[in-house]
This record gives C-alpha cells, sequence and structure tokens, in this order.
C-alpha cells in the first residue's frame, strides 16, 4: 500500500486537534491576581506576566490593593489567585481553610526613609526599633500607609517592638498606595517605611533618601496562595495553579531575578536571596 496513503488522514487529524484544542492564549483565557500595589507600582508585573503569557497563553489581570484588601478579595472569591507579603496573614488565611497551599516566592527588605537633614537622626541607629523610638521622640512627621497592607502591618509590629504607639499630629496615617504614600512623605518631609523595590522604582523623591536598612526585622516575603476549590468552585484553579507552579519554576525564579531598575536588583528568588 502506498505510504502517502496515511499521510493526509494524519494531518487531517492533527489539524483537527488543533481546531479543537486551541491554545490558552487563542482562547483568551486569563486569571485574575489579588495583589499588593508594591508588585504593581515597582514595575515586576510589567516584566514578570508577559513571560508568564509568552510560557502559558494565560494572562493575568492584576488587583493591586493592600494585602488586607487582597485577602479579602480572596475570601469572597473574587480573585484566582492571590499573591502577597504578610507571612502570619497567609498561614491563618490557609488554616481558616481559604487556601490549600502557601509557598514563599521571592523577598525584598523594607527601607526608612526620610528627609536628607533628617531630623531625628536615625541614619546612625543600629537597629530598626531604635529608629523608631527616635523618630517617636522627635515627634517628627512619618507617614503611614495606614491601609492594612502587608507594609503597614509590618510597620505595626516594628512600632510594638519598640514599645511605641504612634499617635499625635506627627504620624499621619494615609490609607494610600506605597506610591501615593511615598508622594505625601516627599511633598510634607516626613519619615516614611516602604519596601525597598518601590522605592527605586519612585520618580518624586524631592528631599527624600533613604536612611536606615539592612536590620533582620525589615525582611520582607512575598508569597503566593492556591485558594480552596471546595470553597470557590466557580474560579479557574487550574489556570492559577499553572500561575503558582511557574513562579516557583526556575523559569518564573529567573525571571524574578532579571527584573531591575537602573541596574539595581529589586526581588530576589527565595533560594538566592543574599
Amino acid at each position: 500500500m502506498p505510504p502517502g496513503r496515511f499521510l493526509f488522514p494524519l494531518a487531517l487529524a492533527a489539524l483537527l486537534g488543533l481546531v479543537a484544542l486551541p491554545s490558552a492564549q487563542a482562547r483568551g483565557e486569563h486569571i485574575v491576581l489579588a495583589s499588593t500595589t508594591s508588585t504593581e507600582q515597582s514595575g515586576l508585573f510589567g516584566h514578570l506576566l508577559p513571560a508568564f503569557a509568552e510560557a502559558t497563553g494565560i494572562r493575568v489581570r492584576v488587583v493591586a490593593v493592600g494585602t488586607g484588601q487582597a485577602f479579602e478579595i480572596a475570601r469572597r472569591g473574587d480573585a484566582d489567585s492571590l499573591l502577597v507579603h504578610d507571612t502570619d496573614g497567609e498561614e491563618t488565611f490557609v488554616a481558616e481553610g481559604h487556601a490549600t497551599e502557601r509557598a514563599d516566592v521571592m523577598v525584598n527588605d523594607f527601607v526608612i526613609i526620610g528627609p536628607t537633614d533628617d531630623p531625628a537622626g536615625i541614619a546612625e541607629a543600629e537597629t530598626v526599633a531604635e529608629a523608631m523610638r527616635l523618630i517617636a521622640e522627635a515627634q517628627a512627621p512619618f507617614a503611614s500607609r495606614g491601609d492594612d497592607s502587608g507594609t503597614h502591618r509590618a510597620e505595626q509590629r516594628l512600632w510594638d517592638a519598640a514599645g511605641i504607639a504612634p499617635a499625635g499630629s506627627w504620624y499621619r496615617a494615609l490609607g494610600s498606595g506605597m506610591g501615593p504614600t511615598l508622594n505625601t512623605a516627599a511633598g510634607m518631609d516626613a519619615y516614611v517605611m516602604s519596601d525597598r523595590a518601590t522605592w527605586l522604582a519612585f520618580e518624586n523623591p524631592q528631599d527624600l533618601t533613604l536612611l536606615f536598612a539592612g536590620d533582620e526585622a525589615l525582611f520582607n516575603q512575598y508569597g503566593s496562595l492556591l485558594l480552596d476549590p471546595e470553597r470557590h468552585p466557580h474560579l479557574k484553579h487550574d489556570l492559577a495553579n499553572q500561575w503558582h507552579r511557574w513562579l516557583l519554576s526556575e523559569e518564573g525564579q529567573q525571571a524574578i531575578a532579571t527584573f531591575t531598575v537602573n541596574g539595581e536588583q529589586l526581588f530576589f528568588p527565595n533560594a538566592n536571596y543574599p
């Protein structure tokens, strides 16, 4: 029997298979990701999401809010995936049955920014607790996000560790994202705590400068969570799982490592944190 007799049916079957099973990209598949303003405003997602879409055909639509708000969005079942930076809150989220898995994805650190003349003298502090005490003692203006974000939660833990309950006209709880908070701090020559990535990407520093960093208490861990399919069966769990696994893969971790601003790496894959 001529060998070509089987080639046409096979080619036709392959073509029909392509028509019947279009790629995720051709189907326009996407997930909604609840995440933080720091990952959005630093420019990280502009770097990561095209690489993920190229690898999988899946687009990611980001809802960038404070971590506390991201938790609430996920609890309501209004997001397919979650990427935030409050390890204690994330572990509670899993324990309460809202997520089936949590994984460390990347880290950077928090830094304390302030006016270049440093009226509270925090640049000479040996620990971040001492730096916070100096700001409070001087009643120097301090701009807080005040929005239950991961950054705000971390800031509150630092005040607690320093034995201080910040209050008074010097302490401004703004209820805003990291970028707007930095803008306000620049306008009022205030101290402010920021994740390093958003600070490095910030384009309106005016008289602000980085004054304190390096304390282990300023470590900033980001985690990815898989939401519970039994609690929210309507979500796109298969696609969200592909996003989660890609972040943890060698390809995803390398994409995180290669994101830079002005030549400086902003986030570090968990295995490679200095």
